[in-house]
């Protein structure tokens, strides 16, 4: 495969989670908690995922490169939800969301700390475009009121930093591991946090478990198996730098979902801020179809 194509096999993965707002607030519609949308996320995906595994892979581990990536996968699908959760009880969700986004700095520095890769001016200007855009997509600029605290700003803060800390494992992390066993494994690091936080109380309730299962299987699609996959076939290709900022196709694909299924009213600052955003992850991927490109 040539690297603009695994570069869109991680642009496809940022596009995932984005489906994943629409999904959570039709559930919260038909009036689950969160504890049920968030432990029914996490259990259908593991399970779906372990499934595909029983009928594809037959390729053994070593117990520490189980434990490794076990491990790995607790920095997003365990704490990164838990925190962003928690930015959501002190500040607007626009507001938490451009906090979120702040992944995209995140990643590039990490790859510089521990690959020694500084960022090149082209990728500068394609993150300077990315948080531009997230702000107006965000629709943060046209709010009457914003509620900003330093509790919900660490929290968000927070929740950006395990973000990237995922994406750079995703792309360092079990490299010689099947795409699909490995996402397994992140998979499975990701419940076990969640579990503890959000105790799995609807597996014992059948009128919920039946009831939350459209949505937890959506969810856990979308959420829990495609984009540790999709990270993990792309992300040691194009590295961490670069798939941070691929990962923000996230932020347009919500703006989309909730305009086309949610009906809801999306103003032209909010398009604009999808066309900057789309905008900087074509200029940082020029570099992928350049001669020069290395």
């Amino acid at each position: 495969m040539k690297l603009w194509h695994y570069a869109l096999i991680v642009f496809l993965g940022g596009c995932s989670y984005g489906v994943l707002s629409t999904f959570v607030k039709l559930a919260y519609a038909a009036g689950f908690t969160v504890s049920a949308v968030t432990g029914g996320q996490y259990l259908f995906g593991v399970v779906l995922a372990w499934l595909a595994v029983l009928f594809t892979q037959k390729k053994r581990l070593t117990r520490i490169q189980g434990v490794k990536l076990v491990l790995s996968g607790i920095p997003f699908f365990g704490l990164t939800g838990i925190f962003y959760y928690q930015a959501l009880q002190t500040l607007n969700a626009s507001l938490a969301i451009v906090f979120l986004f702040q992944f995209v700095w995140i990643g590039a520095l990490l790859e510089w700390a521990f690959h020694k890769k500084k960022p090149s001016g082209k990728k500068l200007v394609s993150i300077a475009l990315l948080l531009l855009g997230s702000v107006l997509a965000a629709d943060i600029l046209y709010q009457q009121s914003i509620t900003l605290s330093w509790q919900g700003s660490l929290w968000g803060m927070l929740a950006a930093t395990s973000f990237s800390t995922f994406i750079f494992l995703s792309s360092s992390v079990g490299k010689e591991i099947p795409s699909i066993l490995k996402s397994a494994l992140l998979s499975t690091g990701g419940a076990l946090t969640v579990f503890i936080v959000f105790p799995p109380t609807f597996l014992f309730d059948l009128d919920v478990l039946t009831g939350i299962l459209p949505y937890g299987l959506a969810l856990g699609i979308f959420g829990s198996l495609l984009p540790p996959l999709l990270y993990s076939i792309g992300m040691p290709h194009v590295g961490s730098g670069l798939g941070t900022i691929l990962t923000s196709s996230e932020l347009p694909v919500v703006v989309i979902m909730s305009a086309f299924v949610l009906g809801e009213a999306i103003g032209w600052p909010q398009w604009l801020g999808v066309i900057i955003i789309l905008s900087g992850i074509a200029y940082s991927n020029i570099r992928f179809t350049s001669p020069s490109s290395s």
